[in-house]
């Protein structure tokens, strides 16, 4: 039996041994990350500059677009660097820092869509409050809250990861360093409390999406009154593709977390790590610079 101190790297398997898919897969994770990288340094750069867009709803988008070049910036170049030179390795310390990293981030931008959420509820739901409740302190301590919760749930998360003893050899199905595929190097009987941490923080996941839901309910109700058809229709056309990205974001994580683990390597699982860890940090920017748009043009879920 090997103990986690016997450990010094991971094997991360990536999507294939071929040398051929492994340069498509370079290619197309290469293609991905930049546009991310552009998408939301651009986002960051007009609300920066812009004074007409340092309003609490850009605020929040600007800390959003910051949580999303983290989220990528962990699994992604470092998959793209082992699929280049064809290798598998990473450190234990690599490992680690990627797990530390992707959940705080993720953690962090589950909760910061769900003020963004609250924010579009109020400015729309409740005009007449919206400056006293949005005022810039409450909106700084709520982006604080967002990143503070994420570095709490992943210290939490990463630090139960790691006490566990890994007896299983360090072959990780995955292309980056996962929690759910670390537990199945743990032995069967060290890893019981992590799943609990596990399925706390999903519950929590979960707590968070019931409320976005809700208050796009509310939001949804309050544009079926607007008497302009066209107006009606470019405001769903505005929320609805954030509440997929959402969806999709919030589903295949928690498929992921909790779905029960397998002994062999699942090309599903490859892809709902996309789907969750890859995807919305890149539709991000897409969604909210329509947002922008729509704002020029007035519309309430572009408010």
């Amino acid at each position: 039996m090997q103990n986690q101190t016997a450990v010094t790297e991971f094997l991360l398997l990536g999507f294939s041994d071929v040398q051929e898919l492994q340069i498509l897969h370079f290619v197309f994770f290469l293609v991905i990350y930049m546009a991310t990288l552009i998408g939301n340094l651009l986002i960051i750069t007009a609300i920066a500059l812009n004074r007409h867009l340092h309003t609490p709803m850009y605020f929040f988008l600007m800390n959003l677009s910051i949580l999303d070049l983290g989220s990528i910036s962990i699994p992604v170049p470092k998959s793209m660097a082992n699929s280049l030179t064809n290798t598998r390795s990473i450190s234990y310390s690599g490992c680690v820092a990627q797990v530390f990293l992707l959940f705080f981030f993720i953690s962090a931008d589950i909760a910061l869509l769900t003020v963004m959420a609250y924010d579009r509820y109020v400015a729309i739901c409740q005009p007449l409050h919206y400056e006293t409740k949005m005022n810039r302190r409450a909106c700084v301590q709520m982006a604080a809250g967002a990143w503070i919760s994420g570095i709490i749930n992943s210290a939490m998360n990463t630090g139960n990861t790691f006490a566990l003893t890994f007896c299983e050899g360090n072959t990780v199905d995955q292309f980056f360093c996962e929690i759910p595929q670390l537990l199945k190097l743990a032995c069967p009987d060290t890893y019981l409390g992590e799943v609990g941490f596990l399925v706390f923080g999903i519950c929590l996941a979960l707590g968070c999406f019931v409320f976005i839901i809700v208050s796009y309910v509310q939001i949804f109700t309050t544009v079926l009154r607007i008497p302009s058809e066209q107006s009606r229709h470019k405001a769903f056309s505005t929320c609805l593709p954030h509440l997929i990205v959402i969806s999709m974001f919030l589903s295949t994580g928690t498929f992921a977390y909790l779905k029960p683990t397998s002994s062999s390597p699942s090309r599903l699982d490859l892809l709902v790590s996309v789907l969750y860890s890859v995807v919305p940090p890149m539709m991000n920017p897409i969604i909210y610079s329509k947002d922008q748009r729509t704002k020029r043009s007035k519309l309430p879920c572009g408010k």
